[in-house]
């Protein structure tokens, strides 16, 4: 399009200028750039006072020095739409090119802006303003809780953007497809991405994350990050003592819990009676000072949460403090050629601990009948030697 302005007594000259589409970001600032149309400066013959509807005035000093400054009015609009916000402000104007700025964007500001002034003439360009609406950081809705076994429905959701913007699942440098949808909310759009994924007990505090991509990003993302919630049933575990308990110890015995939730209540008690007196419990750890064998029994350690319950027990066996010793006499001989005594073997019971069967007895010897061992030795010597003599006997007479 041509843009003529005319002076009076003149002949017209023309200039091609174009209108300039902008887009911009909701909440910056726009500057829209247009031609007027027809632009005329007027001689001081016109009417010192502008038409009573017009919206815009300026008085314009001339920036061509052969013409006497006037008044000049006009109107801008928006789609056919007088601009009456005072986000609107002018901040250049020539028989070219008028410019104005419009603060603190918004989509209701898109739309198609021109310049029109009160002449006979209606001619006019259009500049297309648009505005980019870039997501914020991504929310994460559970739909369905993660529970060992089964499934978690987790939906990623940008609930404004424009154009739409896009969403991606991720879960250790891979992406997780996702089930999309998207809704138009007039100039805006909301964005959905929902998964579903088997969860087991180990998948508990996994690391997802979901990632918004948009053109007015500039390449960046924005990244709502998540860790899996897995809930399973608690698992219990008593850690015994070391060594066996004998009257007069201490026993202190730590319950191991896990879960998730976890158990918040751990309960201890004694299969078929009741705890003992001197039993102290703290949470997890239950003791019992100056044990005695009225304390003999098994010990059970409970919990529980919404998902199970689980329990471990413990069997005590209280030995008394005194080591038992049994002397083995000598066995007598009749054979004379042993002339050594026979040392007496001793015999002692040692109380031992196994993992499995606590208080195990273990039979050792702690002496070893040596005089038994040297006579067996003697007679076997005794033995070689007489059958050396009667050999070389033998010899001696053949020859």
């Amino acid at each position: 399009m041509k843009h003529c302005p005319r002076l009076v007594g003149e002949r017209t000259r023309c200039q091609a200028v174009q209108a300039e589409n902008v887009t911009v970001l909701e909440g910056g600032t726009a500057q829209i750039s247009l031609p007027p149309a027809e632009l005329r400066w007027i001689n001081r013959g016109y009417p010192e006072s502008p038409p009573a509807d017009a919206l815009l005035q300026r008085h314009a000093s001339g920036p061509y020095p052969s013409f006497s400054p006037t008044l000049l009015s006009m109107q801008m609009s928006q789609d056919n739409k007088a601009l009456k916000d005072d986000r609107f402000q002018m901040v250049l104007f020539t028989p070219r090119l008028v410019r104005i700025t419009l603060t603190n964007v918004s989509v209701s500001d898109e739309g198609g802006y021109f310049c029109q002034l009160y002449t006979d003439a209606t001619h006019h360009q259009v500049a297309t303003l648009s505005v980019s609406v870039p997501p914020e950081t991504p929310t994460v809705e559970v739909k369905q809780e993660a529970v060992e076994g089964g499934e978690v429905e987790l939906s990623c959701m940008s609930p404004r953007s424009k154009p739409a913007a896009t969403l991606r699942w991720m879960r250790n440098g891979r992406a997780i497809p996702g089930v999309v949808s998207q809704q138009d909310n007039a100039k805006t759009f909301s964005v959905s991405s929902t998964i579903r994924i088997p969860v087991e007990r180990k998948d508990n505090g996994a690391a997802l994350s979901c990632e918004a991509s948009h053109p007015a990003l500039s390449g960046q993302k924005r990244i709502r990050h998540y860790r899996l919630d897995v809930y399973f049933a608690p698992t219990v575990r008593i850690v015994p003592p070391p060594g066996i308990m004998r009257e007069g110890d201490s026993l202190s015995l730590t319950c191991s819990v896990t879960g998730n939730p976890l158990p918040r209540n751990i309960q201890w008690s004694k299969i078929n009676d009741t705890l003992p007196e001197r039993a102290e419990i703290s949470g997890p750890t239950f003791q019992i000072s100056r044990l005695s064998q009225l304390h003999n029994g098994t010990y059970l350690c409970q919990a529980q949460n919404n998902f199970g319950r689980a329990a471990d027990h413990y069997t005590l066996l209280v030995y008394d403090n005194v080591s038992v010793t049994t002397t083995v006499p000598p066995t007598p001989t009749t054979q004379p050629i042993t002339s050594h005594p026979v040392t007496p073997t001793l015999l002692t019971l040692v109380f031992a601990s196994d993992p499995k069967e606590p208080g195990a007895v273990v039979e050792t010897h702690s002496a070893v009948p040596y005089a038994v061992i040297g006579g067996v030795l003697a007679l076997l010597v005794f033995t070689v030697i007489c059958v050396l003599i009667v050999t070389i006997w033998c010899s001696v007479r053949q020859k």
